[in-house]
């Protein structure tokens, strides 16, 4: 599905404090830097309600800061039904969120879904793991997956040809 001739893409952790909106912003920069910004509608979002209307976790506003990422505009929401429908990638950070869009999913739309990480290049990691109950050091570590997954993302739609006119 196209919106206006442009692709949608929606990351989900928990609570969209920390690794949704950490991917959000990491792929609208490279999507700006590519010249591709106008092609690509992109948001994030939360299986849980915990933090609604929350800025991004300091740590990761942080870590994303030393990279040139802003996320300080970013709010928290929860993932609604209308996003199944919406979005034409719902990816989630890891297999506990990926099954809990499952379930909220509508089968028409769930071929929509899968994780973040099945783009990753260079980390042999399959999911991006929860920095919350972390370090300062974990959250460095899921902004370096979440550039890899972006990354790969990106060039999988230009591959594929979601990006072109």
């Amino acid at each position: 599905m196209k919106h206006n001739g442009r692709c949608a893409v929606l990351f989900v952790c928990m609570g969209n404090i920390c690794r949704s909106p950490t991917a959000e912003a990491v792929m609208r920069k490279y999507l700006v830097d590519a010249g591709l910004a106008n092609r690509v509608i992109v948001d994030s979002a939360g299986t849980h309600d915990y933090h609604v209307g929350c800025p991004p976790d300091p740590r990761a506003q942080a870590a994303a800061r030393k990279r040139g990422y802003d996320l300080s505009a970013l709010r928290a929401r929860q993932v609604t039904p209308a996003d199944f429908e919406a979005f034409d990638l719902v990816l989630g950070m890891d297999f506990n969120n990926l099954d809990l869009l499952q379930r909220m999913c509508p089968p028409q739309h769930r071929g929509k879904l899968g994780l973040l990480m099945a783009y990753a290049q260079r980390h042999n990691a399959t999911v991006v793991h929860d920095p919350y109950y972390r370090g300062s050091k974990d959250f460095d570590t899921v902004l370096s997956y979440i550039e890899d997954g972006c990354k790969g993302l990106m060039q999988s739609m230009v591959a594929h040809g979601a990006l072109l006119g």
